[in-house]
Parts: C-alpha cells; sequence; structure tokens
C-alpha cells in the first residue's frame, strides 16, 4: 500500500495499485524542461549490489515518490498501466528527459538486475563539468555542486546538509549506521527525507547548468555533453565496469578536449576516448595514479559512502 507523508509531500510505493497511480501521475507531463528527477539508494548499488529505492521528483507537482524495488522487486518496472506505460517504458524512453546526478552506477543496477536500457537521461555531473570554467580533471560531488551552484538561499542549504547528516547517521558504517537500513520496513522518516531532499533539488541545478549550455557558444559542449551521458551509460553495461573503483572521480584532460573541439570543428564526429571517464578499475588507471587523489574533490567522501565503498 502506498503511504503519504502529507508534511514532505512523499509518497511510499510498495504495491501494484500504487505504481499503477504513480504512472498515471507522470503520464504526458512537460518534457521542456523536464518534469522528472531521479535517484537512486541500495547496498553496493550496481551490478554486485542491489537497489533499495527509486526515487521519483515530479517537478509540476513537487511530488516525490519512493519507489520500494526491494519489496516489489521487478514488478516496480514491469507493472503497466492502461496507457501501456510502466517503469520500465519511462526509463527507456529517448523522448522521455529524466535528470540524474551521475547515471553510471544507476544504469548498471538497472542494466544488470532488470535489463534496463536507460536513455533520455540528463546527466547533471556532466552538465556541471562542461560548464565549468577551472580544470576539468576530476567530477565533482553532488554536495558540493549544492553548495557552489544551487539557487536555493543559504538556509535551505544548510537544512539540506542537515537531512544529509540524520540520513547518514542512520546508513554510514563509520558514524555506527549500515546500509541495510535502506531494506528495512517501513522506511525510518529520516530516510525518507533524505531521498527527497536529494531529488527535490535536482530541478535548480539543471536549470543553472542547462542556462549556461544554451548559450549560443556553446554550440559544442551541448554536443559533448549529449555525447558523455551516452558513453556513461554504454560503459556502465561493460564486462568490466567498476562502479566503486577510484577512476570514477576522473573527467577530462585538456589535451582530450582540444581533441574533440578540433574534431567537432572540422565537421567530423567526437571520438569518444576524447569525453569518456575512467572507470574501468585497475586497468583503467594508469600506474602512478594516486587512488587517494581521486577522492580530493569535495564531498566525493559522501559519494563513497553512499556506495558502500571503504576509504
Amino acid at each position: 500500500m502506498s503511504n503519504t507523508s502529507a508534511q514532505s509531500d512523499i509518497t511510499f510505493v510498495d504495491s501494484e495499485a500504487s505504481l499503477l497511480l504513480l504512472l498515471d501521475s507522470i503520464a504526458n507531463l512537460p518534457t521542456e524542461p523536464p518534469s522528472l528527477y531521479m535517484d537512486m539508494e541500495g547496498i553496493k548499488l550496481g551490478r554486485h549490489g542491489s537497489i533499495s529505492i527509486l526515487s521519483l521528483y515530479i517537478a509540476p507537482t513537487e511530488k516525490t515518490y519512493l519507489v520500494d524495488v526491494h519489496t516489489v522487486k521487478e514488478t516496480a518496472f514491469s507493472t503497466t498501466n492502461s496507457n501501456g506505460t510502466s517503469l520500465k517504458t519511462v526509463l527507456e524512453s529517448p523522448d522521455i528527459p529524466k535528470v540524474v546526478f551521475d547515471i553510471r552506477n544507476d544504469s548498471d543496477a538497472l542494466f544488470s538486475h532488470f535489463q534496463i536500457y536507460a536513455d533520455g537521461i540528463k546527466d547533471l555531473q556532466v552538465m556541471e563539468l562542461a560548464t565549468r570554467k577551472y580544470s576539468q580533471w576530476l567530477v565533482a560531488s553532488l554536495t558540493k555542486c549544492i553548495k557552489n551552484d544551487s539557487p536555493i538561499s543559504p538556509i535551505m542549504k544548510i537544512q539540506w546538509i542537515q537531512t544529509k547528516d540524520r540520513g547518514r547517521s542512520l546508513f554510514a558504517p563509520e558514524e555506527g549506521g549500515s546500509f541495510e537500513v535502506f531494506n528495512e520496513r517501513p522506511l525510518k522518516p529520516e530516510l525518507m527525507e533524505y531521498c527527497q531532499k536529494d531529488t527535490s533539488l535536482l530541478p535548480g541545478l539543471y536549470s543553472v547548468y542547462n542556462a549556461k549550455l544554451q548559450a549560443p557558444n556553446q554550440a559544442f559542449w551541448r554536443v559533448h555533453v549529449r555525447g558523455a551521458t551516452k558513453d556513461r551509460i554504454l560503459l556502465s553495461r561493460s564486462p568490466r565496469y567498476d562502479g566503486h573503483s577510484a577512476g570514477m572521480s576522473l573527467g577530462w584532460l585538456d589535451w582530450m578536449i582540444s581533441d574533440a573541439e578540433v574534431a567537432w570543428a572540422s565537421g567530423g564526429d567526437i571520438d569518444e576516448d576524447d569525453r569518456r571517464y575512467t572507470a574501468l578499475g585497475d586497468d583503467g588507471l594508469e600506474d602512478d595514479y594516486d587512488d587517494g587523489s581521486a577522492r580530493d574533490c569535495a564531498g566525493w567522501e559522501d559519494d563513497m559512502v553512499k556506495n558502500g565503498e571503504d576509504f
């Protein structure tokens, strides 16, 4: 049965009936700007772990749906309404934009466990990297992006950090928590709010980064972002992908961008090697690469903890 929190406008989706209500609520939503903002929580999220919760924030209605994938399993994605729409068809549709922050492990988990080929993805981590004016060597964490770029007020940022801290105290091992808490039912209110807060702030980041990319002189970067996002999704399905490697924090080197700009300016295709993120584990890293430096970008530790990674 669905459980709705009036205070935070959160609906917990854990049955076929509540899934059908969710599917009906996302029918015929505007696509520009995107209406759907997504995140996932799980235990070592990816092919070797599991999905516990899929969070969907619907911007036009300002409602958050937390899909209990741990409980309903494949039913979460196979349940189909009278119009033939399921979460699987929504996630695979190139015509329905879904905004996420770092699609890689989400895509890995969806593909590995439920044979879902994610498409129509707008990756905020890639968009931030493309619009950044300083070094693009390392990607930014969600925490860093919210602190530096979110249009919300300073007070709301403090409240968001407090919400994250309350959630982390329950699941972060170094704080006495356990990721298994995401599979306990009923889901703790602190975790429901944790999931809701992350997705509800994504529209603001999208508006900031998209506005920069729509500038007349940003045509190259618009193409580069689309290609890099597709590359991330393809990479996440490859046998060698390691979503918990230090390489996950790598961005682009100057020579990669220079080569890609030359190819684009000459009318050729941008070589995917010029925009690909290293995420293949040790084989994809230089021999003298310092694992510690990969986590030097502010907030990277939060994401490592979220994915159950020791550091």
